[in-house]
């Protein structure tokens, strides 16, 4: 690899205090409230055609604290506030690149609560962690341990929406050597009803975890919408059993998806996927939840980066090759392959099997594309040969 480090988030639950967590709670609203204030100012900036960046909203933000209507904003910690504001200034320079849509306002009620701290604004000492305001550390259940010698460059504390508190440092993780080098390669293939195929053969299965908690979930969705519209205590409670139904979900997930992902990546030299565009997939309202269940995105996300840590590589082949249609043995092209031929015959006698041949042809594209050097994506081939994933995306689940 190119370097011996890499940044790295280590991510914690903890448990506050009640000083502790009315003392968040107030950052968490100032942040919001901040972010909103310096996001209008330059809105209303740019439709008189002036330019305000950090620097200026920053100097704002000295001048709102002085005000009798916004003095509280001096009770909390003044680092996650300038943090905040970086924060936009990050957002505003992705929208006028083009990476990212217009900078939206921070909802007390949908918005993630979370606030930023870099090293001015808390201690770490003795494997305990003090933020600013605070008189004690935070309980921290260390579920393993940061790398040693090192101490977090910022800290981030957050509370989701089932009322969770986890604290996430950021660290220079030392990766002393990449993994031993292999001549091992496989081709992966996603799907539905199963979640990888290998070009090895190998099936590995779709958990469905959404599925499987489908009915808990519709049960406290229908105690939610039954409780009266507002503020209430009881609301509140009942769209807190709501959001633990889908932590449980998104945990179970994830958690899969590391086991699936760190064992790719330890047992072979190059990875070859297809480029699929689950943003557009998921626009089928009859396969959005189980694409979005599947979680494909995140799982190619995962694979990147832990191929970039320990000297892996991972090739993206592009998404309108006919993986499905191609003889992985004698490289025909069949005219058509409807959804319901899982099993077919080659004119050269070799019988494929549906997904295990589209893993296949994903491999060797991807070694043809890195041997020629012609990057990620082979020569695209005409829109209506479509891969066997493109196709997947038109029928029902099942």
């Amino acid at each position: 690899m190119a370097a011996n480090h890499v940044k790295r988030a280590f991510k914690y639950r903890f448990s506050p205090t009640d000083a502790q967590a009315a003392e968040l709670s107030r950052t968490f609203g100032c942040v919001r409230k901040v972010y909103n204030l310096a996001l209008a100012a330059r809105t209303q900036a740019w439709t008189r055609q002036e330019r305000v960046n950090y620097n200026a909203t920053s100097a704002m933000l000295t001048a709102w604290k002085k005000t009798e209507e916004l003095a509280f904003l001096n009770d909390v910690s003044s680092v996650p506030l300038q943090q905040c504001l970086r924060h936009l200034q990050t957002a505003f320079t992705n929208f006028f690149g083009k990476r990212a849509k217009y900078p939206r306002f921070k909802s007390r009620k949908k918005s993630r609560k979370s606030a930023e701290y870099t090293t001015s604004g808390f201690r770490f000492r003795d494997g305990k962690l003090t933020l600013a305001k605070m008189r004690e550390p935070l309980d921290i259940c260390w579920s393993r341990p940061l790398p040693e010698g090192m101490s977090p460059s910022t800290v981030t504390v957050s509370q989701d929406a089932a009322g969770r508190w986890f604290v996430s440092m950021l660290c220079d993780d030392p990766i002393v050597k990449p993994l031993p080098a292999t001549d091992t390669a496989v081709g992966v293939d996603v799907g539905l009803d199963h979640l990888l195929i290998l070009s090895t053969g190998e099936k590995i299965a779709n958990p469905r975890h959404e599925r499987k908690d489908r009915a808990r979930l519709a049960k406290a969705q229908r105690v939610l919408a039954k409780k009266a519209k507002g503020d209430g205590a009881n609301r509140a409670k009942a769209r807190r059993k709501v959001a633990k139904v889908y932590a449980r979900i998104a945990d179970r997930r994830r958690d899969h998806l590391h086991k699936l992902t760190t064992r790719l990546v330890r047992e072979n030299q190059t990875i070859v996927i297809e480029d699929l565009t689950v943003r557009n997939m998921v626009k089928n309202r009859s396969l959005a939840r189980a694409i979005s269940d599947a979680a494909w995105s995140q799982f190619r996300s995962m694979l990147k980066y832990k191929a970039q840590w320990y000297g892996r590589e991972v090739i993206a082949v592009d998404r309108w090759f006919p993986s499905s249609k191609l003889c992985s043995v004698c490289g025909t092209l069949q005219d058509k392959m409807p959804l319901n031929v899982r099993t077919w015959t080659c004119a050269c006698g070799t019988t494929h099997d549906r997904d295990v041949n589209a893993a296949k042809n994903l491999l060797a594209a991807g070694r043809a594309a890195s041997a020629c050097g012609a990057g990620v994506r082979p020569q695209r081939s005409s829109p209506g040969g479509q891969s066997a994933m493109k196709q997947e995306v038109s029928r029902r689940e099942p």
